[in-house]
Order: C-alpha cells, then sequence, then structure tokens
C-alpha cells in the first residue's frame, strides 16, 4: 500500500508542489511527459482482461479471479499476479508483479504466489493516424516466492513477442511466448503461450472484447496436452479523476470477463475475472 500512496504522490492524484528547483520540471513532471509522448507513438487500444498485449502502459492493475472446476470447486486468486505497469524510458515498460492471495476450495493449503518482473520493449509503432500498428517483445522472470506449494518450484522466464493492427475502431492484436524453468526442466515442463485478442471500441469509454488463451504444455505432468479457453469481456474507461487538470494522466478502468474452457483437456471449466486499474 505504500508504494501506491508514493506514486500516487508523485503522479498526481493529490496535489503537491510542482516547481522545481532552478524553475524546471519535477522528476514527475518529466516522467509522465515521458510517457505521453511514448503513448502517442502508438495505437490507444485497451490493455485486455487476461492477454499480453504489445502496447506499453503505465496504470496499477488489480484483477480478481474465480475459478471453477470440473469437481464443482470454487479457486479464488486476489491480485492474479498484476501490479505495476511503468513507463520509465521512450519506448520501454517494465512492471513490479505482485503476487496474487490464492485461496482453495478442496482445502489445499492457501497462501501467496510467486513475485515477477517484466521489462517490454516496443520496436516498431504507428498511432491511429499514421498505420494503427504495433511490434513488441518482452521478457518476464517470476522467483519461487509463493507461499504453501501456491507457486512455482524453480524460478521461470518468459519471452513473448506480440503485435496488432488496427483498423478503424476495431483492433486485432497475438501474442506468442514460452515459459521456461530455469532448472528441472523435464520434471517441470515447459508451456507455450498463445493470444489472441479482438476488441471495438464504442464512444468514449466502452471497449468490448472477445480472447482466444491457449496453453500447449512440453514435458512435466501435463506433457502433450493443450488448454484453450475463450474469453468474451468488456473494459469500461478511462475515466479522469481530475479532468480539470490539462496534463493530469490519473483515471480509472474496470473490466469483467467470463473464461469457458474449449478444449476437453481443461485445469478448471471457467472463470470469472474482475479488473480494477488506475491509469497514471
Amino acid at each position: 500500500m505504500h508504494k501506491l500512496l508514493f506514486l500516487l504522490l508523485a503522479f498526481g492524484l493529490f496535489p503537491v508542489d510542482s516547481e522545481a528547483q532552478d524553475g524546471g520540471e519535477t522528476f514527475a513532471e518529466k516522467w509522465q511527459a515521458r510517457a505521453t509522448r511514448t503513448q502517442a507513438q502508438q495505437p490507444k487500444w485497451a490493455v485486455p482482461m487476461l492477454s499480453p498485449f504489445p502496447m506499453l502502459a503505465q496504470v496499477y492493475r488489480s484483477d480478481f479471479t474465480r475459478q471453477t472446476t470440473s469437481a464443482g470447486r470454487e479457486n479464488w486468486n486476489l491480485g492474479t499476479g498484476k501490479g505495476f505497469n511503468l513507463i520509465p524510458f521512450a519506448n520501454t515498460q517494465v512492471d513490479i508483479l505482485t503476487p496474487g492471495f490464492i485461496t482453495h476450495g478442496d482445502g489445499t493449503a492457501d497462501g501467496f504466489g510467486d513475485i515477477a518482473f517484466l521489462a517490454k520493449y516496443r520496436v516498431l509503432s504507428a498511432n491511429e493516424q499514421h498505420g494503427n500498428y504495433i511490434v513488441s517483445g518482452a521478457l518476464a522472470a517470476s522467483f519461487p516466492t509463493g507461499s504453501h506449494k501456491n507457486g512455482a518450484t524453480t524460478a521461470v522466464l518468459t519471452p513473448t513477442l506480440s503485435a496488432g493492427k488496427g483498423f478503424g475502431h476495431f483492433a486485432a492484436f497475438t501474442s506468442l511466448g514460452g515459459s521456461l524453468p530455469t532448472s528441472n526442466a523435464l520434471a517441470n515442463g515447459r508451456v507455450v503461450h498463445s493470444n489472441t485478442v479482438f476488441q471495438y471500441k464504442f464512444g468514449k469509454y466502452f471497449t468490448p472484447e472477445l480472447e482466444l488463451n491457449s496453453n500447449r504444455y512440453f514435458g512435466g505432468t501435463r506433457d502433450g496436452k493443450t488448454q484453450t479457453f475463450l474469453t468474451p469481456g468488456i473494459i469500461l474507461g478511462k475515466f479522469p479523476i481530475r479532468p480539470a487538470s490539462a496534463k493530469s494522466r490519473m483515471g480509472l478502468v474496470g473490466g469483467v470477463a467470463f473464461q469457458t474452457a474449449v478444449t476437453n483437456y481443461h485445469t478448471y471449466n471457467h472463470a470469472l475475472v474482475t479488473s480494477l486499474r488506475l491509469a497514471f
């Protein structure tokens, strides 16, 4: 919580003295101006509910996921491993992905998941007026900090390539990546992730979407299996927090999605996902 309050103060939710020494810009003002310039060079698509995305975003995300298993058990993930997406440099996004808290309906011990970090670099992009496309590459690293077996047994590297193209109010983007355990890979197994997102922007605040989320397993106990979900959802926002301030980037975004398994093999039948986001 103290990290969030620090960022809110630094980036302008609460008024602070904007006068820098020697009449220059403050650190926060320079950061925000750089983020605005960076995002002006890419399409203004909504950050999807579940899938990796090629855009650069500056937002705090907290998702809440309720999974229902074939046996009717309910598992909750509070936070869902989201956290801070930051734009510290041009064409670059850095994420601090805080662990979610996982509860189990079958009596398994509850606990926190793993902490992770991600670095993304935008390779190509053009906004809606100059081509409406984007290509990015990312590398995530998670560490086995989970409690009571609610995380991985080893550190995992996840490289991902993502790209998208827009056509007016319609956008389609896709990603391909893989989870690579840093040790004991044969027992832990590797996973290839593929995700495709279709979005359509209605008016200023409504973006319905359809996601196709798929995992292919190599090695481990799920070797050779494929799990695919179809996920319709809607994203609302962003709703400005300080609309009177021309330079304020602060806004609230919400979303909801329902995930349904469409393959014979699946670790759960369906999931309800809600998302709360603070863009800054």
